[in-house]
């Protein structure tokens, strides 16, 4: 790929880039692009996870180096008990793995760090309290609100959650964060309060927060709204077929899983979306691209059922490696009991 190549490939699927001239400049100079990403150990991993996981493949076949930062102390700030952080870990390591292998992606250039080997020394302690002198209580609750559950009387964890994130990115040597739209705050403040303590600003790439199947976007805490990896196959079909889903409305949790899921796949793999219907209902419908899609459904040409049960065949059929895997599976009850 050439640097235009490179850079149409980042943007793909983001919704906002901080820092956009500088990554194009970084690309066309060649020199290795690092980017991170971070989540918390925390709930049982679900097939929201597949979405960053996505793009992490992009930055790979860019020819970037990738760090995946499995941040335990920010779960703990979050309320994981300390005993549990360890099986945490380990379960969330090797669920990333099975991702990006079930995504056929080359993970020599991936890299995994857990947040305490990095935050647990003196000079980050000391950059974390210069940076508190930086920082107001309203600006630290104002950019974690999307992210920690602060409420009226926050704990003190949520207020320095985000001075730690900021530190992550000098801490981890890395070029550009890689976020969801929650995120945003966080690395707004990033931006601009690293440089009152002598650090650059990083580039800034955001995902697009996705909708869940029940509510404004999966969440981990919001059974409904989500499709654990280990989910069995009824579990899926369930779920898919109790999903919001009106006829000729494409806001909803069952089309996003398709553009940003679904389709990605497709393309990669030059495959067509195959939704199966009896004859007397005008037999089966073959799609090569999301528009194509959505347009027989505003149409109301495709029914919410048939194109659930297509949904849930497809999520199935990703998820047959996670079932299989006995080692996922002991992990995960070693985590969660």
């Amino acid at each position: 790929m050439d640097a235009e190549e490179k850079f149409e490939l980042i943007k793909g699927n983001l919704q906002e880039i901080f820092g956009e001239e500088d990554l194009k400049e970084l690309i066309k100079s060649r020199k290795e692009i690092s980017v991170y990403w971070g989540t918390m150990p925390t709930g049982s991993i679900s097939i929201a996870y597949f979405f960053p996981m996505l793009k992490v493949a992009d930055f790979l076949k860019a020819g970037f180096r990738v760090k995946i930062l499995l941040a335990d102390l920010h779960a703990a700030l979050a309320g994981v008990s300390w005993e549990i952080l360890e099986k945490r870990y380990e379960y969330y390591k090797k669920a990333m793995v099975m991702i990006l292998k079930t995504i056929n992606v080359d993970i020599k250039k991936l890299e995994f760090i857990r947040g305490s080997d990095i935050q647990l020394n003196k000079n980050y302690f000391h950059d974390l309290l210069k940076l508190s002198t930086y920082t107001t209580i309203n600006e630290a609750k104002h950019s974690a609100a999307e992210v920690v559950k602060l409420g009226d009387n926050p704990k003190m964890a949520g207020i320095i959650y985000p001075l730690m994130q900021a530190l992550d990115e000098q801490y981890l040597g890395v070029d550009a964060q890689f976020g969801g739209m929650d995120q945003r705050k966080i690395m707004v403040y990033a931006r601009e309060y690293l440089p009152k303590i002598g650090y650059k600003r990083r580039i800034e790439l955001i995902n697009p927060i996705i909708r869940g199947l029940a509510g404004e976007k999966m969440s981990s805490s919001v059974e409904a709204s989500k499709i654990d990896l280990l989910e069995s196959e009824e579990g899926v079909k369930k779920k898919v077929n109790g999903a919001e889903c009106v006829e000729g409305d494409v806001n909803n949790g069952i089309m996003a899983l398709l553009k940003y899921l679904i389709f990605v796949l497709k393309s990669d793999r030059k495959e067509k979306f195959l939704v199966e219907r009896p004859i007397k209902y005008g037999g089966n419908l073959s799609y090569i691209n999301y528009e194509q899609v959505e347009k027989d459904f505003i149409a109301k040409k495709l029914h919410p059922l048939d194109l659930k049960n297509a949904v849930a065949k497809e999520i199935n059929s990703l998820l047959t490696g996670f079932r299989k895997d006995k080692q996922i599976h002991k992990l995960h009850k070693e985590a969660y009991g």
